[in-house]
């Protein structure tokens, strides 16, 4: 469910459009990417 957002972010910071500068979109590339880092540890300590 977090991957087509992360690849979404991905695919919006490789284009060329315009909008945000290239700092703002790397900041949510890694916000997105550290969103998922931290679920994936908080589901897999429930696990155990």
């Amino acid at each position: 469910m977090h991957t087509h957002h992360t690849h979404h972010a991905l695919t919006l910071a490789a284009s060329n459009s315009p909008g945000p500068g290239p700092v703002m979109r790397s900041a949510i590339v890694i916000a997105v990417v550290g969103v998922v880092l931290v679920a994936w540890f908080v589901l897999r300590g429930y696990r155990n």
